[in-house]
């Protein structure tokens, strides 16, 4: 399974940035593309249509993120602030077509790095914990955690 980080430039140069966290676990399961409005990563459209691709996006039609492991090979999380992903999300007419999964769960976040975060939002590196968890890689979202208790205490 792959996770794909959809990032926004600004996050890119963010300190705050738990993409990275994902990224350095995850190795080659993990691959990060700027995005653009404009020409979106061609690398990244080949892989929405060579795999089975789902957005982890809340939303009327995404379906619970339990459900949806045996699916799926690949997961795109979109990696930005909640205001920049919405807008990500509606200049892209690709990821307005993949299927769409969400977490249905109580999790608090333990993210406090920012101001003007979204109730029961999670950061990146959360997400992709909650992902790997529901498709049974326990080890790898366990290591994400640990590092982003690390990343927050020493940000802190």
């Amino acid at each position: 399974m792959n996770i794909y980080l959809l990032t926004h430039q600004r996050e890119l140069e963010r300190k705050t940035n738990t993409g990275v966290l994902v990224a350095n676990v995850l190795g080659e399961n993990c691959s990060v593309f700027e995005w653009s409005r404009v020409n979106p990563s061609k690398v990244l459209l080949n892989k929405i249509e060579s795999e089975s691709v789902a957005l982890v996006y809340p939303c009327e039609d995404s379906r619970a993120l339990a459900e949806s492991c045996d699916g799926f090979d690949s997961f795109i999380i979109i990696d930005a602030t909640w205001q920049e992903a919405q807008k990500m999300y509606n200049h892209s007419p690709y990821l307005k077509q993949l299927p769409k999964v969400s977490m249905r769960s109580n999790i608090a976040s333990i993210y406090t790095l920012r101001r003007n975060q979204k109730e029961h939002g999670l950061c990146t590196a959360e997400c992709a914990s909650e992902v790997l968890k529901s498709c049974g890689f326990l080890n790898k979202a366990e290591n994400i955690e640990s590092r982003l208790a690390g990343f927050i205490t020493n940000m802190s």
